[in-house]
C-alpha cells in the first residue's frame, strides 16, 4: 500500500535548511518518493501552526523508512538539526 510522508516544519535558519532541502529531495526521489505538496497554502484548523508543510507520497510505508533512515537522507537531516522545529510522520493511505 501507497504511504504519505507528513512533514510540519518551522524553520528558524534559512540557510542551514536550504542545505537540507537540497539533499533532502534527492534522497526522498531515489527511495521512490515524490511531493505531491510543499510549501503550499494551507489553512492550521487545529493543533501548533507550522509555516512549512510538506506531504511526499511513497510506494510503502516500508519504503518510506528506509528513506529516512538511509545514509542519504541522514546526511540531509544533519543540516536541519537546529535549524527547524518539525514532526514528521508516515501513514499508509487506504488506495
Amino acid at each position: 500500500m501507497p504511504a504519505l510522508w507528513i512533514a510540519h516544519v518551522t524553520v528558524h535558519d534559512a540557510e542551514a535548511y536550504g542545505r537540507y532541502a537540497a539533499l533532502a529531495g534527492p534522497a526522498i526521489e531515489k527511495h521512490g518518493g515524490r511531493f505531491i505538496a510543499r510549501a503550499a497554502r494551507y489553512v492550521q484548523l487545529e493543533g501548533t501552526d507550522r509555516p512549512r508543510n510538506v506531504v511526499a507520497r511513497f510506494p510503502t510505508l516500508e519504503a518510506a523508512v528506509a528513506c529516512y533512515h538511509s545514509p542519504e537522507y541522514q546526511e540531509a537531516l544533519s543540516h536541519a538539526r537546529g535549524a527547524a522545529e518539525r514532526e514528521l510522520l508516515v501513514v499508509e493511505t487506504t488506495e
